[in-house]
């Protein structure tokens, strides 16, 4: 080819080159975005201003207004416009009655104005029923006036649009909790947890309904998790302690309690709670001395809680009086070691050879031949722990045992009382009845070597 020509080509398809570019270049501007050019704080305060100073109801001015104060979150200024603007909306339509109801349930919220909230949400649902933001308030709203059942469809449909927001799955567990719905529960506070791992409330529910559901020992690791917390620890502890006592580990049970008092600032009716569970703990591990210091401290701090100032009477006498605490509180060993002392002693002078010892659930009997200067007989000893009345009916059990052994006597001793139908009963009959005034004879002569049945 010619050089010239070459030349020539190269030139113009350069030229042409730079062309296009710069073609493409103006293109792109053209359809490139336009900075818009937006008004200062002081522009909008500016006409808005103006407008509403010729009309109070100027639904620009409003509405600007409105959307600034929303936008810095200054909640009451909001609302008290967006009260106006949802009047206005519906007959105006350069106002979106949407979000003017959207927004002035917000601001609603956010100033504790529930109710008027509940009309702003309600009103923007009927324009989108499935909008996030509406369903979710509604149910947060329902939440916090503890309308559970009414709270959970709101938050339902809320995650219909939104299955992965923390605050609606928290709400629902929380609200499925406080409604007794445990296991359904779970589920919510579980995924909660999960997007939120240091929410120690959804935490401390999803343990509470553990409890309730029988999961207990799952319970049990997230109470004693959350027992030093500061907020939560207080009833963490106290739920651990109640779980460890349900299963006889008593020790651990007043770990638990000890730890949950440690907490400052503890709310009267837990701090109460707690150290009542405290005291029955200690009395089942007959620390009786330390059970009535704390039963006293409830008393001073909450005079009339439960049946504290009845619990104080019975063991201080019990605290007086150890064998008393035995023959109410000790294992069944002990019990019976004591009994059998009881039987040894009670006839002054006897020789005593015990036969038969018989546990049941409601009494413990113990057959006896005892053999005196002036008499030998099979006596039956039935003991009976309770401190309630002993009727006819279990007399009458015992009646039939002396015949049936062809005993000369039977001695029934109990730590509560005889019903007027059982004594009248035992009357010309071969039972002696001692009751708990006679029992506490018994018990402070027990090692004595004092006659017991002369008491």
């Amino acid at each position: 080819m010619n050089p010239s020509i070459t030349i020539a080509l190269v030139v113009i398809i350069s030229s042409l080159a730079i062309l296009l570019l710069s073609f493409i270049g103006k293109k792109g501007e053209k359809k490139g975005p336009r900075k818009e050019k937006r008004k200062d704080r002081a522009t909008v305060i500016r006409e808005a201003t103006k407008r509403l100073s010729q009309n109070p109801r100027d639904p620009e001015g409003l509405s600007a207004m409105g959307n600034l104060h929303y936008q810095e979150q200054d909640w009451d200024k909001a609302y008290a416009i967006y009260e106006v603007l949802i009047d206005l909306a519906p007959s105006n339509p350069k106002l979106d009655e949407f979000e003017c109801s959207l927004r002035m349930g917000v601001a609603a919220v956010k100033t504790n104005r529930l109710p008027e909230a509940i009309k702003g949400f309600l009103l923007a649902r009927k324009l989108k029923s499935d909008h996030f933001e509406v369903n979710y308030n509604l149910g947060y709203i329902c939440f916090l006036q503890k309308d559970y059942e009414k709270a959970i469809p709101f938050l339902k449909q809320a995650m219909l649009t939104d299955g992965e927001n923390v605050l609606a799955q928290r709400y629902m567990g929380f609200s499925l909790h406080k409604a007794h719905r445990y296991r359904e529960a779970l589920a919510y506070l579980k995924k909660a947890i999960d997007l939120a791992p240091d929410d120690k409330e959804a935490l401390f529910a999803m343990a509470e309904c553990l409890f309730e559901s029988g999961a207990v020992e799952r319970a049990l690791k997230i109470f004693s998790h959350l027992r030093p917390d500061p907020v939560l620890g207080p009833q963490s502890a106290l739920y651990a302690g109640i779980i460890h006592a349900q299963t006889n580990q008593h020790d651990k049970a007043v770990v638990d309690f000890d730890i949950g008092l440690k907490h400052e600032n503890i709310p009267q009716d837990i701090a109460n709670e707690i150290r009542y569970k405290l005291a029955v703990t200690l009395i089942k591990t007959q620390d009786l001395s330390r059970a009535l210091t704390v039963l006293k401290e409830i008393q001073r701090v909450t005079p009339g809680f439960k049946d504290t100032a009845a619990l104080i009477v019975r063991y201080q006498e019990l605290n007086q009086n150890k064998n008393l605490q035995v023959y109410l509180l000790a294992v069944q060993s002990d019990f019976i070691t004591l009994c059998r002392k009881i039987v040894v002693q009670f006839f002054p002078g006897a020789k005593v050879k015990i036969t038969d010892i018989s546990v049941f659930a409601d009494y413990s009997d113990i057959v006896s031949e005892i053999d005196t200067p002036k008499w030998s007989d099979v006596v039956i000893f039935r003991f009976f722990r309770s401190q309630g009345s002993v009727g006819e009916l279990l007399l009458r059990d015992f009646h039939a045992r002396i015949k049936d052994l062809k005993a000369g006597k039977g001695v029934c001793i109990s730590a509560g009382v005889f019903s007027e139908e059982s004594r009248r009963f035992t009357e010309g009959r071969p039972i002696d009845l001692y009751d708990k005034d006679r029992l506490n004879k018994i018990l402070n002569s027990v090692d004595t070597g004092v006659s017991l049945k002369a008491n």
